[in-house]
């Protein structure tokens, strides 16, 4: 049974972080400088990523108010950014969607909500920023209501954008000091194959996917074309939030899809022996190790290993 409350200062020390987080984030003044209420568009949010929910499971999910929210769906619908189209399984309910206006007005929302996050993480180091998503992670489970189901994470593979590949040297070399203590060698390795890759790009044999989880970049692969029938998967590299969800594996899976379709007879790949993780993703889709070679490179004594998968 839980305690009466007393003004004690753990309390004391939740409000004062209420105070400081609602006016870190903004929630004070108007939402995103926008026309909308923190409320609208939250609701804007949930009708863009869901498919046709009803009003009814909107209000319990958000828990809102069924008038309040009522009122809210109206507006949206005298704005034309609204459509209702009845429910097959209930002829009292209608499912909703946004329109394509309705998702115009989302769309720069939705890319504000992402650069003010950014710009709250962007003066916070490499570790800070695992350690701030680690805490707001522990807050969300701690504080979730009894018997409600993990929240979902969202996962996206996407094709890059520009500045991605600057992220994708950035991780590498800050990962593999932090972890394995390898030195700027690496970091200029990884720098010249994304290099090569941008200026020597065959958008018909090769890719790269860029993983975001909950909409951050978590994740990236590359293919390249080696010769006509061999690909070469490079610099498979997840954030260390985002390990644990199969992430590695589905990034791998995906460049052995593209090269089968692309009529590729072998896939390539060079690794070091240290890199356990990445080793058991590789063999587990058959990849075999065909060369093992020492050297010394990034300050350190390495085994250096290519694997290679026939199709």
């Amino acid at each position: 049974m839980a305690s009466s409350i007393q003004p004690t200062a753990q309390i004391q020390a939740v409000r004062g972080f209420n105070r400081f987080y609602t006016q870190r984030i903004g929630v004070l003044a108007p939402y995103l400088g926008s026309e909308f209420s923190l409320t609208e568009v939250r609701v804007l949010y949930e009708l863009a990523q869901r498919d046709q929910p009803t009003a009814s499971e909107l209000a319990q999910d958000l828990a809102l108010d069924a008038g309040y929210l009522s009122r809210i769906l109206r507006r949206f619908e005298s704005q034309g950014w609204l459509a209702r189209v009845p429910s097959v399984a209930d002829a009292r309910q209608s499912l909703l969607k946004l329109t394509p206006a309705g998702h115009k007005v989302f769309a720069p929302l939705q890319q504000q909500s992402n650069d003010e996050a950014a710009a709250l993480l962007a003066g916070l180091s490499s570790a800070e920023q695992q350690n701030l998503v680690a805490a707001m992670g522990t807050l969300q489970r701690l504080l979730a209501p009894p018997g409600q189901p993990a929240a979902t994470r969202t996962i996206v593979l996407r094709d890059p954008k520009p500045g991605d590949m600057g992220w994708v040297v950035q991780q590498h070399a800050e990962i593999y000091a932090r972890e394995y203590g390898w030195n700027s060698e690496f970091e200029a390795l990884v720098a010249d194959i994304a290099g090569k890759y941008l200026k020597n790009f065959q958008p018909d044999f090769e890719k790269c996917w860029i993983a975001e989880l909950d909409g951050l970049r978590v994740g990236a692969v590359f293919v390249v074309r080696k010769s006509a029938t061999v690909a070469q998967l490079r610099m498979l590299i997840l954030a260390p939030e985002a390990r644990g969800l199969g992430l590695g594996g589905r990034l791998t899976d995906e460049c052995i899809a593209f090269a089968r379709n692309k009529g590729y007879k072998k896939m390539q790949l060079w690794t070091n022996s240290c890199l356990d993780a990445a080793r058991a993703i590789y063999a587990k889709r058959g990849f075999r190790l065909t060369k093992s070679e020492p050297y010394h490179g990034f300050g350190h004594d390495l085994v250096g290993e290519t694997w290679e998968l026939r199709f």
